[in-house]
C-alpha cells in the first residue's frame, strides 16, 4: 500500500503521487513570532516531522520548508507595549522556537524563509494579479478583488462566497470594493517598519507572506501545505486563492492538523492557559513530552491535562525500559532491519500514528518476553524493528538527540561512575554473603533517587521518575 493522506481540499483521503516521481515538497506554516511557543504552537512542528521522516523512510527526497511570519499587526502590538523595535520581538521569539523544535526533536528544515526577506517577491506577485485583474491598489494598499474569483473562492473552507464574513485586516473598509476583500498589502503607518513598492510603501500582509515564499522554494506547483485547522479559514483560503488567480497550481494536498486545547478551549495567551515548553519541560522528559503530541492522530484534537501527560510519558517508558535493558544484552542493531508491515500499514493509512504505536508496543511486549527467556537471537531481531520504528517516529532513546540531552554536559557520566561505585561494593558485599550490607547500600541509593534493579547481565540502574 502506498502513502495515503486526507486532502482538506476535496475532503477525501487521496493517495499521495508527488509532482516530480521520487521527490516531496512540503511547505508548513510556522511560526507568528509575536510570543514564545506554547506545546499548542509545537504540536504542528512535531506532526509534520513524523510526516517527513516517513517520506524519507518510504524513499522520497524530501524538501521541508517552514517559514516565519516575522512582521505582522501581533508583533507590532507588543513592540509598541514593550516600547522595543519590532524586530527584537521577532528575533526573540524566532530562537525561542527554534530552540522549542530542535529540544523536541525536530529535524531542521530544508529552508526556513522570513517572511521580511521576500518582499520583492511578494511585490512580482502582486502585479501579477493586479494585471490579471484580480487586485487593485487603493490609497498606499492593495486588495485582493474576491468577487473577481467568485467561482473558486471559498473551496478549502466549504464556503460559498455569500456566507463569508468581511476580511478584518485593515482599520476600516472603505477604501476596499467589498468588505470581503482582503489585503495583499497595507500602506504605511507612523512609526510601522515599511517597504517600498510601486504603489508607496508599506507592509505585506500575511497571506501574501506565504504564497511568496512556498512557489520560491518549492516552485509554483508543489505536493503538500500544512498547518493547524485554523488556519484553513482565512488564511490558507486566501493563500490558495491569490495563488491560482495569480496562475499558479500551487498546493496539490492540503494536511491540517487538529488543535491542542484547554478545557476545551483553544490555548492562547489571551485565555491565560499556554503553557510554554520550558515549563512542560519541569513536569517531563522532551522525548516524553513529544510522545505526548505525536501519540493521537495528527487531524484530531488533544485536549490538554496533566493526567495524559503523565499517562503518555509512563506509556514511553515502557518503550525505553525495553530498548535500554536489550541494548545492554545486543550490542550491534541491524538499522536496516525491515520495518513490520502492520506499521507501514498504518503509517502510509494517513500517517495513522496511534496504530503505529500499538505495533511498537506490541513488539516491546514480545521483546519482554524474549529477555526473561534470555533469547538473544529473538531479543536481536525485536530490538531492531523497535528502534526502526522509533527512528521513524523522532523517538529512538538511543538517539543522539536524547542521549546528548539526558547527559546534562557530562553530569550524567559522573553520576554513571559514582554509583557504579556504589555497586561495586554492593556485588562485593553479597559475594560475602554480607546481605545486610548489600541491602543498605541498594536503599541508600533508593533514598537518593537511584533504583537498582538486577538483570542477567548484571545490575543495572536509573533515576527515580
Amino acid at each position: 500500500m502506498s502513502l495515503r493522506i486526507y486532502d482538506t481540499n476535496t475532503r477525501a483521503v487521496r493517495e499521495f503521487v508527488p509532482v516530480e516521481p521520487g521527490r516531496a515538497s512540503i511547505y508548513l506554516c510556522g511560526a507568528t513570532v509575536q510570543a514564545p511557543p506554547h506545546i499548542g504552537h509545537i504540536r504542528s512542528g512535531v506532526n509534520f516531522d513524523v510526516l517527513r521522516r516517513w517520506m524519507t523512510r518510504s524513499g522520497y527526497d524530501v524538501t521541508f520548508c517552514r517559514n516565519v511570519t516575522d512582521i505582522d499587526d501581533k508583533i507590532i502590538r507588543v513592540a509598541g507595549v514593550e516600547d522595543v523595535p519590532w524586530f527584537v520581538v521577532a528575533e526573540r521569539n524566532q530562537r525561542a522556537f527554534t530552540w522549542a523544535y530542535q529540544v523536541l526533536g525536530c529535524l531542521p528544515p530544508t529552508v526556513e524563509p522570513r517572511a521580511t526577506g521576500h518582499v520583492p517577491e511578494m511585490i512580482e506577485l502582486m502585479l501579477r494579479l493586479i494585471d490579471a485583474g484580480h487586485a487593485y491598489p487603493a490609497g498606499g494598499d492593495v486588495y485582493f478583488d474576491v468577487v473577481s474569483y467568485a467561482d473558486r473562492y471559498g473551496t478549502l473552507s466549504n464556503q460559498k462566497l455569500e456566507n463569508i464574513r468581511a476580511a478584518c485586516d485593515t482599520d476600516t473598509d472603505t477604501a476596499k470594493r467589498d468588505p470581503r476583500d482582503f489585503a495583499l498589502w497595507k500602506g504605511a503607518k507612523p512609526g510601522e517598519p515599511t517597504w517600498p513598492t510601486p504603489w508607496g510603501p508599506g507592509r505585506p500582509g500575511w497571506h501574501l507572506e506565504c504564497s511568496a515564499m512556498a512557489t520560491k522554494y518549492l516552485g509554483p506547483t508543489f505536493d503538500i501545505h500544512g498547518g493547524g485547522v485554523d488556519l484553513i479559514f482565512p488564511h490558507h483560503e486566501n493563500e490558495l486563492t491569490q495563488s491560482q488567480a495569480a496562475g499558479d497550481g500551487f498546493a496539490r494536498y492540503w494536511m491540517h492538523n487538529g488543535l491542542l486545547t484547554m478545557g476545551g478551549e483553544k490555548m492562547s495567551k489571551s485565555l491565560g492557559n499556554s503553557l510554554l515548553i520550558p515549563e512542560m519541560l519541569k513536569k517531563v522528559r522532551a522525548v516524553e513530552l513529544r510522545y505526548y503530541l505525536v501519540a493521537p492522530h495528527y487531524r484530531s484534537a488533544i485536549d490538554y491535562s496533566e493526567e495524559a501527560l503523565q499517562e503518555a510519558a509512563a506509556g514511553y517508558r515502557r518503550i525505553e525500559g525495553f530498548v535500554t535493558r536489550a541494548a545492554e544484552v545486543i550490542h550491534d542493531v541491524d538499522a536496516h532491519a525491515p520495518l513490520p508491515q502492520t506499521f507501514t500499514d498504518a503509517l502510509d493509512d494517513d500517517l495513522g500514528v496511534p496504530q503505529a504505536l500499538a505495533v511498537v508496543h506490541e513488539v516491546v511486549r514480545e521483546g519482554n518476553v524474549a529477555l526473561a527467556q534470555g533469547n538473544k537471537e529473538q531479543v536481536a531481531r525485536l530490538l531492531a524493528e523497535t528502534q526502526n520504528m522509533l527512528d521513524v517516529l523522532g523517538l529512538d532513546p538511543r538517539a543522539e538527540q536524547w542521549r546528548s540531552s539526558s547527559d546534562h554536559s557530562g553530569l550524567r557520566q559522573t553520576v554513571d561512575a559514582l554509583v557504579m561505585v556504589a555497586l561495586e561494593q554492593r556485588q562485593a558485599a553479597r559475594a560475602r554473603r554480607d546481605y545486610a550490607a548489600a541491602d543498605a547500600i541498594r536503599d541508600q541509593l533508593a533514598a537518593a533517587g537511584i533504583l537498582v534493579e538486577d538483570t542477567p547481565a548484571g545490575p543495572r540502574w536509573e533515576v527515580a521518575r
